[in-house]
């Protein structure tokens, strides 16, 4: 229980904001923040799920069932743009498509004006990003189906009377619903959590308002509130997505993965599909990725000096003391399920690990809160014992802040790898180790720990990869002048200085190709 508190007790604060609200601010909450933000919100939620699922589900498809040129290269490269955080993605989007940015000045030296081009600062361009950005979560679960379903069930399907595309909408896409509609949802919690794409594009959210509520006009409460309706609606995300799970359950024929029979496409067919599959490649990952290694050539001339050593040094500090942190929490958390699992401690993990779910904004807030008023409790009490001399206590803005922070964000990623290792580790190993003499802890270390060596080592690299990327837990949880790499593209593209955020920009890209390349490898495995 004491290794879920770090989890639960943010949780728990922010409820306990919404169950005994401020009246005051609530009033001022309601009349003038929640409307703009709610509206907001839903509408970028709505739009971004719609758009990831229908192209998530469309390219998961095609290159599951169907033969064209290029898909088995596509097969792996639609993962990619899980590599590029969104805030990434967002800032080269606004610096290359912005009125002063290299498309609308040669639309204007072509065409004399650019009045009819977009504006991308919008609603509208963030929904287009963040769909670009999160599709690969509906790929990755709908394709996955696609190949475990095989086309025996399509077949038999056609054997009672139907076409090749009436199957496919009245039987392949049932069976797969349940992994849709969970990657819909997965879509939808991180649209709800982003705060560095919709703060470039300068769209008002929950997770802007709640940055803006305490760094803006310092007010706790206004936060809290206000993270705790956003939790309201995590939390029906994550019924939603639970709820996809626990939906009607398919057999499923498994026909061999990657070398079964694939519908061949018509001419005019292949190349619709490969020109998607290759304009959602080139728009969401390559052409971004191209314009990020162009401006940090161009820059780093002038901005790569002694600073970028401690962005760097200070996020791989973070990253690896935060990935050994929360992959040791989960490996005992596993084993303690595994050894002695109670309802009472099957449920303090699940809570605990539901933190992936919550908006790092909200979990901030929800660590800085109990840790100030620790620390007042505690200060009050050295007053009263030592009086003037009564040393100054700092906790707040502290790395103890963060790592606590980031344990309650990305529990979930350390836990889950090690805990389906775990299971994959047999009671009869177990048995035949205790009769060899070897119990305890001696059969953890001995036994277990080789066992899961691959399980703990994705979990690492999955946790690093995620505290690299993380903004807005760093941002507000961190020390003063403790800068790392997503903290200065913050700062320069919050300064319009997309080319200077360019350089620590793809330096977070090409860490997050790590994790992908362990998704690409395990999805090319589904059988």
């Amino acid at each position: 229980m004491l290794l879920c508190l770090p989890a639960l007790i943010p949780l728990a604060v922010i409820a306990a904001a919404l169950v005994a609200p401020d009246r005051e601010v609530w009033s001022h909450l309601s009349r003038f923040v929640l409307p703009e933000v709610t509206w907001t919100s839903l509408q970028l939620m709505v739009a971004v799920g719609v758009i990831s699922g229908v192209l998530g589900t469309t390219l998961a498809w095609l290159t599951a069932m169907c033969e064209f040129p290029g898909r088995r290269f596509f097969d792996w490269a639609l993962l990619l743009p899980l590599a590029m955080p969104a805030y990434v993605l967002a800032f080269v989007a606004v610096g290359f498509l912005d009125y002063s940015g290299p498309f609308q000045s040669w639309v204007r030296a072509w065409l004399g004006s650019s009045r009819w081009v977009p504006p991308v600062r919008s609603l509208g361009g963030a929904v287009l990003v963040l769909s670009l950005s999160l599709y690969p979560y509906v790929y990755l679960l709908a394709r996955s189906a696609f190949l475990t379903q095989g086309r025996r069930a399509l077949e038999a399907a056609q054997t009672l009377g139907y076409a090749p595309r009436q199957a496919a909408w009245r039987v392949g896409l049932p069976m797969a619903r349940p992994w849709i509609a969970a990657g819909v949802a997965l879509v939808c919690m991180e649209t709800l959590a982003d705060f560095g794409a919709v703060s470039v594009f300068g769209v008002n959210t929950f997770t802007t308002a709640i940055y803006r509520a305490w760094f803006g006009l310092f007010s706790i409460r206004g936060a809290l509130q206000l993270a705790a309706v956003l939790m309201v609606f995590v939390l029906l995300a994550v019924v939603l997505e639970r709820y996809s799970r626990a939906a009607p359950r398919f057999a499923s024929a498994r026909d061999g993965g990657r070398d079964q029979r694939r519908y061949p496409l018509s001419r005019l067919g292949a190349t619709l599909a490969c020109g998607l599959a290759c304009g959602t490649f080139v728009v969401a990952f390559a052409a971004p990725m191209l314009q990020l290694i162009a401006w940090s050539v161009q820059r780093a001339a002038g901005d790569l000096d002694m600073r970028y050593l401690g962005f760097v040094a200070r996020s791989l500090t973070l990253a690896g003391t935060a990935a050994v942190l929360i992959v040791s929490i989960g490996v005992l958390l596993a084993y303690i399920q595994r050894r002695a699992a109670t309802p009472i401690a099957s449920g303090a993990i699940r809570m605990a690990t539901l933190g992936y779910a919550i908006p790092g904004t909200v979990l901030a807030v929800g660590i800085l809160v109990p840790v100030i008023w620790f620390k007042n409790l505690v200060q009050a009490w050295l007053r009263g014992w030592l009086g003037s001399d009564a040393p100054a206590l700092l906790l707040q803005g502290t790395l103890l802040t963060v790592l606590l922070a980031y344990l309650a964000r990305f529990l979930a990623v350390g836990f889950n790898p090690v805990d389906t290792g775990l299971q994959r580790v047999t009671r009869n190993i177990d048995e035949a180790a205790v009769g060899m003499g070897v119990s305890g802890v001696a059969l953890l270390r001995r036994v277990h720990l080789p066992l899961l060596r691959t399980s703990i080592a994705t979990a690492a690299i999955l946790v690093f990869v995620d505290v690299m990327k993380e903004m807005p837990i760093t941002l507000i949880a961190r020390p003063f002048g403790w800068d790392t790499l997503a903290v200065r593209v913050f700062e320069m593209t919050s300064e319009g200085q997309w080319e200077r955020a360019a350089l620590p920009a793809a330096v977070i890209v090409i860490a997050g190709l790590l994790p992908v390349a362990l998704l690409t490898r395990r999805s090319s495995h589904v059988a």
